[in-house]
């Protein structure tokens, strides 16, 4: 019930004029508020915030607290309750605490996680979740866009397309209101990617502004505006992606010159030559297909054995998805190809062998009867095979591969992993090029087409929207500035005591001398700067957190673990696990 009234309100907001009209924009109403789970952070049992605006704390729906703007406060879980540090003293909260934010007059008003870290704008809960941190932030949709758009799409793609994915991922976030969790939407690409507001990225705050309160409506609902990096020259339909059924009618699966066209669409290429041996890898795969053909006329059928003369024919196959689809599964290919035979076995004429010749003991013993001692002539040691020269063989051979999912991996034409590329053959004189485009699911926007199209042939983001999504109509909602409380005027005319400041925690030494064998030193690198890597106690995304380590923090790797992803590290306090991908190794 509570989601229904929440859509109602919405819906409610939707005005009956395109997005054209004009005064059609509803300034003055504020817009639909959106509760993010923070989970890129990856907090752990302790969050360090500087409240750069103003804020109060609130437990148990009383008020406890204000703070001037810069506050450093800390939270900890200690025995299993929340504590607040601040300024020299602490407060145990219970298991749940809400940083309030409040009206201000100056225009950055938010929290940070880092110093030098992006705005998070909105008002942050606190709970405790298996031991851990659970955040959560309720922020104004305009201004979580501010946060999406330049993380989404490149703050340097052309204005109109970052205006066409601001009323993208607009209309997804409201569509996510009203869940029965306690969040919307998640701040990573299960959803949509969010990490706090950085006032530098003026183009996308100005696609959001320019923008503001437009989405994308069918049959007076709000649509689901699916977006991806690049659809591979086709847009894909949602029903053929997900499960479910649903009212579609606003996609369509067309050809997408624009994707197809951009230079920075991702593309995979495997050259295959007509004519001599093919790469080890390419081998590889078709090897198998041929082996049985081999048998039949005689050759040794193995591999080793194998070279292919001449490709006389290429193609692609095994369409899964009705017609307009270019999807293909299977790979086809007529060729020539060589290989050895048994010529004969060797033979060798074996040594006479004498008959035994019998030993007796010079006095037997009266118990004993006499033990033969028998002489033989070792076995020669069998020859090697004898075998013929490469020879072509009577007629050439046709195979079919499935190329999902091993086919494409081997030969590196993955993209995603998502096994959904779209594959292409084009002919040279000398090669044939077998190419992988598509970067995600395909459905909807592409955002490598996008920037093309505004880029290259001036499409506005109203044009983009139309070649992406047919059937959808734009339309505007509330759009303006969230309503805020103000702190209660005996806090506020109370000072606060000076803040503290509470530095970033320190990194833990690491003494690099007199290495163990084999052991060198490392720095974790690659991680956002306001987040974290997690030290874990084994080496397993399951296992303890021991700590939560900062970028710039030095490390020794110890040995690499059986998974290959995880290593084993040191510094001078403690020993643990963590993924080598986030670590870059510090040169002699």
């Amino acid at each position: 019930m509570k989601q229904f009234f929440r859509m109602l309100c919405l819906l409610m907001c939707l005005t009956l004029l395109p997005f054209a009209a004009p005064a059609a924009r509803a300034e003055d109403a504020p817009a639909p508020d959106v509760r993010v789970l923070l989970r890129r952070l990856n907090l752990t049992d302790r969050a360090d915030l500087i409240l750069d605006g103003a804020y109060t704390a609130q437990v148990d729906g009383t008020v406890m607290m204000s703070f001037p703007r810069g506050a450093e406060v800390t939270i900890l879980i200690r025995e299993g309750e929340l504590y607040l540090f601040y300024a020299g003293f602490s407060l145990r909260v219970g298991d749940d605490i809400t940083l309030v934010r409040n009206q201000s007059t100056e225009q950055v008003n938010g929290i940070r996680f880092e110093k030098a870290g992006n705005l998070y704008p909105g008002t942050l809960r606190l709970t405790i979740d298996g031991g851990m941190l659970r955040p959560i932030l309720t922020i104004n949709v305009e201004e979580y866009l501010l946060g999406v758009v330049p993380y989404e799409m490149s703050e340097y793609f052309p204005l109109e397309a970052l205006k066409a994915q601001a009323v993208c991922a607009r209309t997804y976030a409201l569509n996510k209101l009203g869940s029965n969790k306690d969040y919307d939407v998640v701040d990573t690409t299960n959803d949509q990617v969010f990490k706090g507001v950085n006032y530098a990225y003026v183009n996308a705050m100005r696609a959001v502004q320019e923008t503001a309160g437009i989405v994308g409506t069918y049959n007076g609902q709000l649509a689901i505006c699916y977006y991806s990096a690049s659809n591979g020259g086709q847009t894909e339909l949602v029903q053929n992606v997900w499960s479910g059924r649903g009212d579609w009618d606003y996609y369509q699966m067309v050809d997408d010159p624009y994707d197809l066209e951009n230079p920075e669409s991702i593309v995979r290429t495997v050259r295959i030559p007509r004519e001599g041996q093919v790469s080890s890898r390419f081998l590889s795969v078709i090897a198998p297909h041929i082996l049985p053909a081999m048998a039949a006329e005689g050759f040794i059928a193995t591999a080793d054995n194998l070279r292919i003369d001449r490709i006389t024919a290429m193609s692609l196959g095994g369409a899964t998805l009705e017609a307009p689809s270019r999807y293909m599964t299977q790979l086809t290919l007529t060729l020539e190809y060589s290989g050895q035979k048994l010529m004969q076995p060797a033979t060798a004429t074996p040594a006479p062998t004498e008959e035994p010749e019998l030993y007796m003991f010079a006095t037997p013993t009266p118990t004993a009867s006499p033990t033969p001692v028998l002489t033989t002539t070792p076995e020669a040691p069998a020859a090697a095979p004898v075998l013929t020269d490469f020879m072509p063989a009577a007629a050439p051979v046709t195979i079919t591969i499935d190329l999902f999912p091993d086919a494409v991996r081997t030969l590196g034409l993955s993209i995603s992993g998502t096994d959904n590329e779209m594959l292409s053959i084009t002919e040279t004189d000398t090669h044939y090029l077998l190419q992988a485009r598509r970067y995600g699911h395909g459905v909807g926007m592409s955002q490598r087409g996008a920037q093309w199209m505004a880029g290259k042939y001036g499409k506005l983001f109203h044009e983009i929207m139309a070649f992406y999504y047919p059937g959808m109509t734009l339309m505007r909602v509330q759009s303006g500035a969230a309503v805020l409380p103000t702190a209660p005027a005996v806090l506020a005319a109370t000072p606060a005591p000076p803040a503290t400041p509470t530095p970033r925690p320190t990194l833990m030494p690491v003494t690099a001398t007199n290495l163990p064998e084999g052991a060198y030193l490392a720095v974790v690198m690659h991680i956002d700067d306001d987040s974290s890597l997690n030290l874990r106690a084994e080496p397993t995304q399951s296992a303890e957190i021991l700590r939560r380590l900062y970028k710039y923090q030095q490390l020794i790797v110890l040995e690499i673990c059986e998974d290959p992803a995880w290593v084993k590290v040191k510094t001078d306090v403690m020993e643990g696990y963590v993924m080598v991908s986030f670590l870059e190794r510090v040169t002699d």
